[in-house]
């Protein structure tokens, strides 16, 4: 690889680190980060091996400090120098003087990185106090559904309409966040038409139900951000397999999606930590009802069926709880 590589995140999940200290895992994956013209950019030793190599170097209430950090890496961009040290009952020149053994230019910098870790999921809330308003949560909600429905074309989502009804087996894979998404998708369109099958299953492998994948059998991949390691190679895969693909994904999936022969953008924006993905289950709402009415009478017989089923096995309760 040729040029600088920028950092856009200094922390990521790993199993290593100060387990032995802390009793948990950190998610310090970070690299060793050093100014150059103004810009972060990576060198080699992550943060915890950074810190591990001069632990016994560090004052104690460096070693305070540090431990901290280690034990709490996801809150590390919720505080500011001031509350971080009274956090470790250390003063904030400890804080900047750590900080600086790592590489930066000050604690600011470090936690301005930290944040960045929202544009890739990671759930960082901002610390100017208060809870998310209703107004605010309310208008990203329809920011994200707005985006969502114009990017949309309707050729597009009919044609993947036709293709959903005449697969011979449906796919649906999601991994993580995204598996939640992937498993709605697929209790709604086994409502409708059969040989629906979510993957993976629970503790098992992908290769042996992706061996016999034909020419007219549909894959359905979920790939919101925070995706596995995997999730490029297996993408790769079903691209130059034989099976039709529709991918589906916020935004920092977008390169990939000519890859994919339908790709649909659901933004997962939200106004505080954790992502939303309501447009994403809008979008399952539109494609599986889109589906029902293209074959509505053989939809209905599929719903009577299954509720038939359903009072068989007296699975389902009805009613209204009675609360005494």
């Amino acid at each position: 690889m040729t040029g600088q590589r920028f950092v856009f995140a200094w922390v990521l999940p790993v199993f290593a680190g100060f387990f032995f200290r802390t009793g948990r895992v950190s998610i310090f994956d970070s690299y060793k980060l050093r100014r150059h013209r103004n810009q972060i950019v990576v060198s080699d030793a992550t943060i915890d091996q950074k810190l591990q190599e001069q632990y016994d170097q560090l004052t104690p209430s460096e070693r305070l400090l540090a431990d901290f950090i280690l034990a709490h890496p996801q809150d590390l961009a919720l505080f500011n120098t001031a509350e971080l040290a009274r956090m470790c009952h250390v003063s904030k020149a400890t804080v900047s003087r750590l900080f600086k053994r790592l590489g930066f230019s000050s604690f600011r910098e470090g936690r301005t990185l930290a944040r960045q870790l929202r544009h890739q999921g990671v759930p960082v809330a901002d610390d100017q106090g208060g809870s998310v308003a209703f107004d605010e949560h309310l208008r990203q909600e329809e920011q994200n559904l707005h985006r969502m429905f114009q990017s949309l074309d309707q050729e597009q989502v009919g044609s993947l309409v036709d293709a959903l009804e005449s697969a011979r087996r449906v796919r649906v894979i999601g991994f993580r966040n995204s598996y939640p998404v992937a498993l709605h998708l697929r209790q709604q369109l086994i409502q409708v038409r059969s040989n629906i099958q979510l993957l993976p299953l629970p503790g098992q492998t992908l290769g042996e139900e992706l061996a016999d994948l034909a020419a007219d059998d549909l894959v359905v991949l979920f790939g919101f951000r925070r995706r596995p390691k995997g999730f490029d190679l297996l993408l790769s895969d079903l691209c130059e397999g034989p099976a039709s693909l529709v991918l589906i994904g916020d935004e920092s999936l977008a390169p990939a999606a000519s890859k994919a022969d339908w790709w649909f953008e659901a933004p997962v924006d939200s106004r505080s930590a954790f992502d939303s993905y309501a447009s994403a289950m809008c979008l399952i709402t539109l494609l599986v009802n889109s589906l029902l009415h293209r074959s509505l009478e053989t939809g209905r017989e599929r719903i009577a069926r299954i509720s038939h089923k359903y009072a068989d096995l007296n699975e389902l309760s009805l009613t209204s709880p009675k609360m005494d």
